[in-house]
């Protein structure tokens, strides 16, 4: 008997997994931002900086029509399109270096996002934890998912 439960909580585990949506807030790897993350388009999913715990300015934007903007708002997750298994891939901009990179993210767990960037051969990456905490709630009491842009 309690092999078949085993057996049962092995097959039902990936199948929760497969669920998963990237959709939602979630907390960098080194706790100074929330991104947000919601459809935009056709099957694609956008990031945009929800929390950051002071002020700052998207001073490297390649638009000079933005750069001195709030970063607050910023799209950093641009056109995640489905390539795969809980994988999404497009783009990331960076506004500490104002570039934009090919990148991918994966739901590892109900709570993880691997967000991962890359120049020519060179990849790095991140996980993400999904939050509700202050954070996401100082976020959602200023911004909303309208207007989730594909561009930075």
């Amino acid at each position: 008997m309690k092999a078949s439960w085993l057996v049962a909580l092995v097959w039902a585990v990936p199948a929760a997994a497969a669920s998963s949506t990237p959709a939602g807030d979630w907390l960098v790897a080194d706790g100074t931002a929330v991104i947000r993350v919601a459809p935009c388009g056709e099957g694609a999913f956008c990031g945009k900086i929800a929390w950051t715990p002071g002020e700052g300015v998207d001073d490297h934007n390649p638009d000079a029509s933005k750069r001195g903007q709030n970063i607050i708002g910023t799209t950093i997750l641009i056109d995640m399109k489905a390539a795969g298994n809980n994988r999404w891939s497009g783009e990331i901009y960076n506004p500490e270096d104002g570039k934009t990179y090919s990148g991918s993210m994966v739901v590892v767990g109900p709570d993880i996002l691997r967000v991962e960037g890359c120049l020519l051969v060179f990849c790095g990456g991140e996980n993400w934890t999904r939050t509700s905490g202050a954070a996401a709630s100082t976020a959602h009491a200023g911004n909303d998912t309208a207007g989730m842009g594909r561009s930075p």
